[in-house]
């Protein structure tokens, strides 16, 4: 069999292999251990490997049942079968089986990536990918731009650009220093929504008055009191761009990695920040902490701790009839209560062995370094904001300047067009936890 593990799905017998063949469609599955002819690199798609599996299949079926069919008709003369034979067809059955679970195991996870067995790919690797690209850097001496709109695959939604950061290979080696990339996690927090205009016309809801009582029969009913003020959120632009060398065209790696490190990157760091803390004045968003309702502590409770300035945000929320659903802090104020501790040195809710999660009164913190020292927010954030993208990431190579002309420069610009509208600011309570004096 030239030195080919072969296996044969079956029972227990050569007779039960052969009788199985016609019930079969496509004939007994079968699998070869493939030697790596793709030089050690492990480059091979799922979809690659499971044709490759077909073509072997379709090569060694007809010999597979020749040797069976030959074993059978001995059979039934009467010609008993050796032991080392049988031993050897066993082995095979058994062999096949392994082999089928492990063909299994492929088509599940081709099934779970759409088939194509390609992993997810960033923005800088859907850049270098594009057609319009490769044709642009495959001149002799590119001139003019290419523009290739380069949204992440992961959605702009969870864990993403916003996310938590857009999907980075473990094994990019573009560039010898990677920079330090921050976790991305305010964009998740808020709905999703898309635009095509430059601006969101929406109304806020300002004041709810409600006077309804018990009403005698044929007396005049009370009047409640509804308000809304129309607000406009203009779509802003976030870009930046920079100037290499012409020689990064042909450098896919390189171009991938000064993509996804450095302008993509940018993009997603200034748009968490503008999220959380926009002032609104000029061309900056109105953040969240902005439009937020400031904290004053409610029912005249007083607060001594951290934590219990936190559970009258989550209170003043609440008694404004919207059930808060997470906190955002800074990691320092986090940690800082993490590692209080009673009179006795025990931790009063840090727990060094204790769970990824981290809640606070039931509802769980986001950290993140674009939130103040000393503050925090707590808002039904599901109820109290929606973005509104209007133009994704997109990356612009050009050669079109007189500087990058005679310099041998390529300008690469990076930007996206967004914004956010901000219903319920009733639903946000931002304000100092007192832990700086």
């Amino acid at each position: 069999m030239s030195g080919r593990k072969l296996a044969i799905v079956g029972g227990g017998s050569i007779a039960f292999v052969v009788a199985s063949m016609a019930a079969m469609p496509f004939g007994p599955r079968i699998m070869f251990d493939m030697p790596d002819r793709s030089g050690g690199n492990g480059s091979k798609t799922a979809a690659e490997l499971a044709a490759e599996f077909k073509r072997e299949f379709e090569t060694k079926h007809d010999k597979v049942k020749e040797i069976a069919e030959k074993a059978l008709a001995e059979a039934e003369k009467g010609t008993p079968l050796a032991t080392t034979a049988k031993e050897l067809a066993d082995e095979a059955i058994k062999g096949m089986n392994d082999a089928k679970a492990r063909l299994d195991e492929l088509d599940q996870k081709m099934a779970r990536r759409g088939g194509d067995g390609d992993d997810a790919r960033t923005a800088g690797q859907m850049f270098v990918d594009d057609e319009n690209f490769k044709a642009f850097a495959g001149q002799n001496r590119p001139r003019g731009r290419v523009l290739v709109e380069v949204k992440d695959i992961t959605s702009l939604s969870t864990d993403a650009p916003g996310s938590a950061g857009a999907l980075i290979p473990s094994d990019r080696r573009g560039m010898q220093v990677e920079l330090p990339q921050r976790r991305m996690t305010v964009r998740s927090l808020l709905m999703p929504g898309q635009t095509s205009s430059s601006s969101i016309e929406y109304e806020q809801e300002k004041l709810f008055t409600n006077n309804a009582e018990p009403v005698a029969e044929g007396a005049l009913k009370p009047q409640s009191e509804l308000q809304f003020e129309d607000k406009v959120a203009n779509v802003r632009t976030i870009a930046h761009w920079m100037r290499t060398s012409v020689q990064i065209l042909a450098d896919a790696p390189g171009l991938r990695s000064i993509i996804d490190q450095r302008l993509r990157y940018g993009l997603s760091y200034v748009e968490e920040q503008q999220l959380l803390n926009g002032s609104g004045v000029g061309q900056n968003i109105l953040g969240l902490v902005t439009a937020a309702t400031a904290y004053a502590a409610p029912g005249s409770l007083v607060a001594t701790t951290q934590l219990d300035t936190v559970r009258l945000m989550i209170l003043q929320t609440a008694l404004a009839e919207y059930p808060p659903n997470g906190i955002v802090m800074n990691p320092i104020d986090m940690a800082a209560i993490e590692m209080q501790k009673d009179d006795t040195g025990r931790y009063v809710i840090g727990n060094p062995q204790g769970t990824i999660q981290k809640t606070l009164w039931g509802l769980p913190v986001v950290e993140t370094q674009a939130m103040g020292v000393d503050k925090a927010l707590v808002g039904a954030f599901n109820l109290a904001a929606q973005i509104f993208d209007r133009q994704d990431a997109t990356v612009d190579v050009s050669t079109e300047d007189q500087d990058n002309f005679v310099r041998n420069k390529v300008t690469i610009r990076a930007e996206e067009r967004l914004a956010l509208a901000i219903y319920r600011p009733q639903s946000l309570t931002y304000g100092d936890l007192s832990r700086v004096t």
